[in-house]
């Protein structure tokens, strides 16, 4: 059902259990997982100013990508992405230009004695804008 799965990843262990469902899902169709990690730039900075900082930040991202895929996942049926820009707009583009078929995204709970918090939140804002279905794991 969903071929192509994208999970947006910071830096965090919080992650593991939306890449654990991802895999789950993506195993049982023979899809595949693209792990994406978005690297905020600078305001006001052109990238060469921060360039050697952005890259150990990649190198980083993509550490922490490897970890959190372990030994469970394919070579052939995921693919790690570093991308740069605003976390929100590279998501839904990449979804967009990647034919993504379902987004699985970490997600805090909510506090149910004060349920106004947390709608300004990645996932609150992927959830709404993604043109494909959105999952969001707790």
């Amino acid at each position: 059902m969903f071929e192509h799965i994208l999970i947006p990843v910071d830096l965090h262990d919080r992650n593991q259990a939306a890449v654990d469902v991802g895999l789950h899902m993506a195993g049982q169709n023979h899809g595949h997982v693209t792990l994406l990690h978005v690297i905020e730039l600078i305001s006001d900075a052109t990238f060469d100013e921060f360039e050697d900082f952005y890259l150990r930040l990649e190198e980083q991202a993509l550490g922490k990508m490897t970890t959190l895929l372990g030994d469970s996942a394919d070579a052939d049926h995921v693919s790690q992405v570093v991308v740069y820009g605003d976390r929100v707009r590279e998501i839904i583009n990449y979804a967009t230009e990647n034919d993504i078929s379902l987004i699985i995204l970490n997600s805090h709970r909510i506090n149910l004695e004060d349920m106004t918090v947390g709608w300004g939140t990645i996932s609150h804002k992927v959830g709404i804008l993604a043109q494909c279905p959105v999952m969001l794991v707790k």
